[in-house]
């Protein structure tokens, strides 16, 4: 313990924010308090802005502070970060964009869209047609997560637009994921399908075509053709088996919030009609758990002998996270009623 704090402070003083981002976990592992975390915090966040490249850092630091239920005191690093930035109009360019998005994820989307619309107006003084796009992207995601699906769409046909012009194959991709997306929510399914053929028909990467099965699914799902959704979320479910973890999780979770909230509107003869096809892709208890969720909206539907079937998959189920959302489920509804 006591080496790992001399190495702390030797680079500490030293300002080798490297050697500090490496020590990160292991040294604040070490302290006992939420008085001498806030004191190490502070320090380093001293020490931060003044790194060369210190968004990993900052990222650690903002993380921590939230947890300590400090979410200001995090955002206000990258802001310092940035003042800091100011005279080097590329450095302050990325370091607005980190602000931006550090606005973004701890749930302030006005201060996001304002420092994106300063960050705006300096990429097009510098010409960077590139991140130009990128950042009008970046507002219409921020747009589309306040609801305003009108004006996230137009901010995504300025960015599709540059990158068309560019030639940037991967970026003009994810903005007809984008617009696909705004225009499911806007109730344009033709719209939105005609973006997702412009997608299958292109080059493309497991991550680009998982989420584009997934917008297809919300299309259907919106037509309540509902097999469809559920053979649309598999085919994603599929891609992100042959890629990454991460992409695994977020197809994943989508499915299970999908098959949430049909549990939630009473269609359980639907998931137990479809939830099958996923249980044929595992050989481990994830197998065993969608085969539970099958049964458990059988027995929600009140077939006969469900119950039973239900509790010996249950048992099966070894997996906690995956035993955590059987017991969610099958927990009874609560109604009101006059």
């Amino acid at each position: 313990m006591n080496e790992i704090k001399d190495e702390w402070e030797k680079a500490l003083t030293g300002r080798d924010c490297e050697r500090l981002l490496e020590l990160f976990d292991d040294y604040f592992d070490t302290l006992e308090t939420e008085e001498e975390v806030r004191d190490e915090l502070d320090r380093l966040s001293d020490v931060a802005v003044e790194c060369e490249d210190p968004y990993d850092l900052a990222e650690e630091i903002a993380h921590m502070y939230a947890h300590l239920d400090e979410v200001g005191r995090g955002v206000e690093l990258y802001r310092r970060i940035a003042e800091g930035k100011r005279g080097n109009d590329e450095e302050y360019a990325a370091a607005l964009y980190y602000l931006a998005d550090a606005y973004d994820h701890f749930g302030m989307p006005e201060k996001a869209l304002e420092t994106y619309g300063t960050l705006l107006e300096l990429e097009e003084g510098l010409g960077n047609e590139k991140e130009i796009g990128l950042t009008l992207a970046n507002m219409a995601i921020v747009r589309d997560e306040l609801g305003e699906y009108e004006e996230a769409l137009k901010l995504m046909e300025r960015a599709r637009g540059i990158f068309e012009r560019l030639g940037d194959e991967r970026n003009l991709l994810i903005s007809y994921l984008d617009l696909a997306h705004f225009h499911y929510e806007l109730g344009n399914y033709e719209e939105a399908e005609a973006f997702l053929r412009e997608i299958y028909k292109s080059p493309r990467d497991n991550e680009v075509e998982a989420n584009a099965k997934l917008i297809e699914a919300e299309v259907w799902a919106g037509r309540e053709e509902y097999r469809k959704a559920f053979l649309a979320i598999r085919d994603a479910l599929l891609k992100a088996l042959e890629d990454s973890d991460e992409l695994f999780g977020l197809v994943f979770d989508t499915l299970t919030d999908f098959i949430e909230g049909l549990f939630n509107e009473g269609a359980y003869s639907v998931v137990a009609d479809n939830v099958g096809i996923f249980a044929e892709l595992f050989e481990d208890d994830t197998e065993y758990f969608f085969r539970a969720v099958g049964e458990l909206a059988r027995w929600r539907d009140g077939e006969g002998g469900a119950k039973e079937r239900f509790d010996d998959l249950y048992s099966r189920v070894e997996n906690e996270e995956l035993r955590e959302i059987l017991d969610e489920w099958r927990k009874p509804k609560l109604s009101l009623g006059l």
